[in-house]
């Protein structure tokens, strides 16, 4: 995500709908105001397109949906919309809205040196407030690490850090997997100082 337009009028739901349609780029809705949602890097696109394979075929039959990050996804309980890498749903409220979802019970995200600090901060808080999220997947796209914040049986979100030999547990639903099947044949590149600079 970057900066809101600038002197860009407030927007309901209904009147951000009609006007990204028209858009190229996607937005996401915060609070009324628009921010366009920047590009991701090829190992960005990878991985994400990965994770909704891997989660697509588990879930086959499974009457679960997943989706890319074309689909909105509406914080429970407020007009903001955000569009994560991947996100799955089991919830039959799901299934009656066309234009987003609202109750995912997985959520990913790959991670980028302008995006991290949002992604770990309070895009995590907004999508807390939905009860039927249980995992939040934060995943490198720049060496073979995952973060998986995941709320236990008591309501508490425990932190699990992924490496390279580890399998990946996602209890919401019911899938593990070696970490190297989502990284595999990718080129790592650790970003150095003058990258994140450049960024």
């Amino acid at each position: 995500m970057i900066a809101a337009k600038e002197n860009f009028p407030t927007l309901t739901p209904e009147e951000y709908f009609t006007w990204e349609e028209q858009q190229l780029e996607k937005h996401e809705l915060i609070n009324g105001q628009v921010y366009a949602m920047s590009g991701g890097s090829k190992n960005h696109s990878l991985l994400a397109a990965r994770f909704i394979t891997l989660c697509t075929n588990h879930l086959e039959e499974s009457g679960c949906d997943t989706a890319t990050s074309d689909l909105r996804v509406n914080i429970v309980g407020t007009n903001n919309y955000t569009y994560p890498d991947a996100s799955v749903t089991c919830d039959v409220r799901d299934k009656t809205t066309t234009q987003h979802i609202t109750y995912p019970c997985l959520i990913v995200e790959v991670l980028s040196t302008s995006t991290e600090a949002y992604d770990r901060g309070s895009k995590f808080r907004m999508y807390r407030q939905n009860p039927a999220l249980i995992d939040y997947l934060l995943v490198s796209s720049t060496s073979i690490e995952i973060d998986l914040y995941h709320k236990n049986n008591a309501g508490d979100w425990l932190i699990i850090n992924y490496k390279a030999g580890d399998t990946i547990e996602l209890k919401s639903i019911n899938l593990n997997f070696p970490i190297e099947q989502v990284y595999r044949g990718l080129t790592l590149e650790p970003k150095t100082p003058t990258d994140i600079i450049r960024e």
